[in-house]
């Protein structure tokens, strides 16, 4: 399994709404619930009408179009990072999944999943 770097800091977030939201920007993602409206952007992107933010996240993306056939592949990478104390958020796609470690625990994420059998590449 190969997992690709994005090269972009990441801020994880709640808005009012998505009136400000650069719904065309690059690597923009939504949720809207009875509760929130959530947002994770490149840091430069956050908009002014933002909550709550927590910045410094860097996202691996696996690599490839996942079948939804396929069993296990986030439970495999979140197991290896959590055992080795490496917190995640998740954003999945349709075509794949984007797995986001604070900016600090990077070279780590990195470290162990290639120890586990992972392909990380910039």
């Amino acid at each position: 399994m190969e997992l690709k770097i994005i090269d972009k800091n990441f801020s994880i977030c709640k808005v009012t709404d998505f009136s400000q939201t650069d719904l065309g920007a690059e690597f923009c993602f939504t949720a809207r619930t009875d509760e929130e409206c959530s947002l994770v952007c490149p840091v430069e992107n956050v908009p002014s009408n933002v909550t709550t933010r927590d910045d410094n996240w860097k996202a691996l993306r696996i690599q490839g179009v996942l079948d939804f056939s396929l069993i296990g592949i986030l439970s495999g990478i979140s197991a290896v990072l959590a055992e080795n104390k490496i917190g995640i958020f998740v954003v999945s796609t349709y075509n794949t999944d984007y797995i986001l470690v604070k900016e600090s625990n990077l070279v780590a994420a990195v470290d162990t999943l290639k120890e586990n059998g992972y392909t990380v590449i910039s």
